[in-house]
């Protein structure tokens, strides 16, 4: 059997690792000549941790990341609107971890170059095409960064793992056009050394829809009062007609820029300017996704992650779908040997959650909360449940857990694979 996977992120080293550990041999194959920390902080779902430790990552992950204790979600003024354990903290049987992306994908990287042996991560290879063979096989065609043909691969599958704007996805669906802007900008960034807030594990969300913003430690204080590394998103609404540029990991912006938006956001327990003022570098990209798709598969092509369901990062189900698709498609593989009854399998077990995520994403998902509050209580409030009671935000909470896939009973039960 052989496995070409499309992409080096986050989705595509997992796919390779929970592929060699069912002794499938697979090569990833990367456009960038060097895959570099980039990015922020993102967070890692109990069913999504799950998957990782079962492919021995549990430790690292640990020493990396931060336990997440606590999701909490705030209105404008910094008055409590909801608030949940979270991870084991909630009793699941795995912990929800926070931690940067670069760093979990470099502890990714080294892992699949221990594993499966550095002959098998080619970077500098750009996917540019692929045709199905007559024996049922696929050939890739890869090319380099002046746009010449460096390779040409032939495997039993291809997976597309190469993200939003994935060449295996355009290949398949060629007049797609370009992802989807809903007419908000985020702006992220990190602030090192900053106090702890709350109860130095907690992720806040502050806000509504059209003015937001969420932050959670990277790192924590020995001793509970600091400094530590804080992860930030802001987040504003404009309007859609005007369009926006390219979404990327390496657009900067200027703080001025959207620093007087919450220059009034000054909380007993934390005050957003001051963190905001600390970040050395802001990251700026349009909020995107895609429709999602009636089909995955194609022969002995498939796609995975963010090539498949590009979502909105809510609720933190970007880099954990992408993982359950990892855990999938591995054990379709296995299952079913490298053939197109294998990725369909994949697919239709994969495909109808992520496009309800997709969905629920679009209509805010969990957060759905604060913009609650901002329509029925713009001047805030003297007791949240006078304007939504504690039975319609246990819904809310609920009804996304189970469209998300991470239901405490589904995460603590006992899988096959």
């Amino acid at each position: 059997m052989s496995i070409i996977i499309a992409g080096g992120g986050i989705g595509g080293l997992i796919t390779a690792l929970a592929l060699h550990q069912k002794g499938i041999a697979a090569s990833l194959h990367e456009q960038v000549g060097e895959i570099r920390p980039l990015g922020v902080g993102i967070n890692l779902l109990p069913h999504a941790v799950r998957v990782l430790t079962g492919l021995g990552l549990a430790d690292r992950l640990a020493a990396a990341a931060v336990r997440t204790r606590e999701l909490t979600y705030f209105n404008k003024l910094g008055q409590l609107i909801w608030s949940e354990p979270r991870g084991l903290d909630a009793g699941y049987d795995y912990p929800q971890f926070s931690i940067h992306r670069g760093t979990l994908q470099t502890i990714l990287l080294e892992e699949a170059v221990a594993r499966l042996g550095p002959e098998r991560i080619r970077l500098g290879e750009r996917f540019a095409g692929a045709t199905e063979t007559s024996d049922g096989k696929v050939e890739a065609r890869f090319t380099g960064r002046n746009g010449d043909e460096v390779a040409r691969r032939q495997a039993d599958v291809l997976i597309g793992a190469d993200g939003i704007h994935s060449a295996v996805r355009a290949a398949l669906y060629p007049g797609e056009g370009a992802p989807i802007w809903n007419g908000r900008v985020l702006w992220r960034a990190i602030t090192e050394d900053f106090r702890p807030f709350l109860s130095g594990r907690t992720m806040i969300m502050a806000g509504h829809q059209d003015r937001k913003f969420v932050c959670y430690p990277l790192t924590t204080s020995p001793d509970g009062a600091g400094p530590v590394r804080i992860n930030w998103i802001a987040e504003l609404s404009f309007d859609r007609s005007k369009g926006w540029r390219r979404e990327d990991w390496d657009r900067t912006a200027r703080l001025e820029d959207i620093a007087p938006l919450f220059a009034d956001w000054r909380f007993d327990w934390l005050d957003i300017p001051a963190l905001m003022a600390g970040a050395q570098t802001i990251y700026e990209y349009p909020l995107v996704d895609r429709d999602p798709l009636e089909r995955w598969s194609f022969g002995p092509v498939t796609l995975m992650g963010d090539a498949a369901h590009p979502m909105y990062p809510i609720g933190s189900n970007g880099a954990s779908q992408a993982i359950l698709d990892a855990e999938a498609l591995a054990n379709a593989i296995a299952r079913l040997g490298p053939t197109p009854e294998a990725l369909l399998a994949y697919e239709a077990e994969r495909r109808p959650p992520t496009s309800a995520i997709v969905l629920a994403n679009r209509g805010n998902g969990p957060e759905q909360v604060m913009q609650l509050a901002e329509e029925r209580a713009p001047h805030g409030f003297a007791d949240v449940h006078d304007v939504i009671s504690r039975a319609e935000l246990e819904d809310i909470s609920a009804r996304y857990k189970q469209v998300a896939g991470f239901s405490r009973d589904k995460v603590n039960r006992p899988s096959g694979g």
